[in-house]
């Protein structure tokens, strides 16, 4: 029997899981906060504003199970509407809103000594098999279980020094400090269907599968959802102080379908051994397949939120972090050696048992439309819901 596309973008465990996310309503001209069950998508926008809101209360959870809402679209029609791009229908988009959108880099070994390598090819990937084989064989061993900061990483930091190998990468993929940076501007993440932007200045790029916790102010985690931290090997490969402009672009941030609320059994604990999948599928025919396996990351989850959030760093609207990958694509596309890089259409789709499905399309950023919606449009929308529900009160007291 085959699936819905409804049930092939939520959790395989679709019935247990407590989803809420976001979509863009033509007819109030803005987005509405939700909830799902099964195919019923039911609008929690009088209940709750933002997502960020929701996940202030002290039993998120809870209070979506308790929400009144009215069951007003079909999930299948919204997925649907939003892999066609159709703008005049209801359509999914990224499940979070005022949440800072941060990133975690280098937690696992396999992608640090991928860092490791586009910095000493500077960029160049025609360079990328030579220099990979010298970094191995510097490196020497299985280092995948040394402790980032411990008396043994240390050891392999002044044995790699001595040898010329040493990185920024490895410092912060062995050091004491993970390495956190601001990934995309509040409200600039692209969801489920929609296209991801790669600049027409990077000829070296790829997708990155990625874990998403959302964490409240408070720091305590809520939830938990897939991204696509978009990357151009070649733009930091040239140099670290690049980052922004690796990572920073239109459509660079894709985050969806939905974020699971902790609840009922799930937990970060479920997570810590989550199997995120990759594919990539051109329209040249090229297949790339990957994981990202969280069980092997170096550092726990509880780490990279605290290095992120607390008495040195405040966020009023919470966090959604990106938690780095295991993935690195050395596979070649079209020149042996040359690895792989996106090419227009190629069609990304990450899932995960717990997480569901995230599916994008990749396209130059040139030939995406403008980010308008921003914060100033989003208070605007938000005053306009809060008149029009002040003057349907006065007219049903009248009444």
């Amino acid at each position: 029997m085959s699936q819905t596309l409804s049930q092939q973008i939520v959790p395989s465990d679709g019935e247990d899981a407590l989803l809420v996310g976001r979509i863009w309503d033509p007819k109030s001209g803005g987005p509405r906060v939700v909830s799902v069950k099964g195919e019923e998508v039911i609008d929690l926008t009088p209940a709750v504003r933002t997502v960020a809101e929701l996940l202030e209360l002290p039993n998120p959870a809870e209070a979506v199970k308790q929400a009144r809402g009215t069951a007003s679209w079909d999930l299948s029609e919204l997925a649907d509407a939003a892999l066609a791009q159709d703008s005049h229908r209801p359509h999914l988009i990224a499940p979070v809103d005022l949440q800072v959108i941060k990133a975690c880099g280098v937690t696992f070994v396999e992608s640090m000594i991928e860092r490791v390598i586009e910095e000493r090819c500077g960029g160049d990937s025609q360079r990328a098999a030579e220099v990979r084989q010298a970094v191995v064989k510097a490196l020497g061993g299985n280092i995948a279980s040394v402790q980032p900061g411990s008396k043994e990483a240390l050891e392999v930091k002044e044995v790699l020094s001595a040898q010329g190998m040493w990185s920024q990468y490895l410092e912060v993929g062995l050091g004491p400090d993970p390495e956190v940076f601001t990934k995309a501007p509040v409200l600039s993440s692209v969801g489920f269907g929609a296209d991801i932007g790669i600049p027409d200045f990077s000829s070296w790029n790829n997708p990155e599968p990625e874990l998403v916790l959302l964490i409240n102010s408070a720091g305590t985690p809520q939830g938990a959802t897939l991204g696509n931290d978009v990357n151009l090997r070649d733009v930091e490969g040239r140099s670290a102080l690049l980052l922004g402009k690796a990572k920073d672009n239109n459509a660079s941030s894709a985050i969806g379908p939905f974020i699971r609320l902790f609840h009922n059994g799930f937990s970060l604990e479920t997570l810590r051994t989550e199997e995120i999948g990759l594919n990539v599928q051109g329209d040249d025919g090229y297949r790339l397949e990957g994981r990202n396996s969280l069980a092997r990351i170096s550092r726990p989850f509880e780490e990279l939120i605290d290095a992120t959030i607390g008495t040195h760093h405040q966020y009023p609207d919470g966090v959604a972090l990106f938690t780095g990958t295991l993935f690195a694509p050395t596979q070649d596309r079209d020149t042996q050696g040359l690895g792989f890089t996106h090419k227009p259409g190629d069609v990304v789709t990450i899932s995960s048992p717990h997480l569901g499905t995230l599916i994008n399309t990749t396209r130059s950023t040139n030939d995406l439309a403008p980010w308008t919606f921003g914060i100033r449009a989003l208070t605007n929308y938000l005053s306009r819901l809060d008149a029009q529900e002040q003057a349907n009160s006065r007219i049903t007291s009248i009444r």
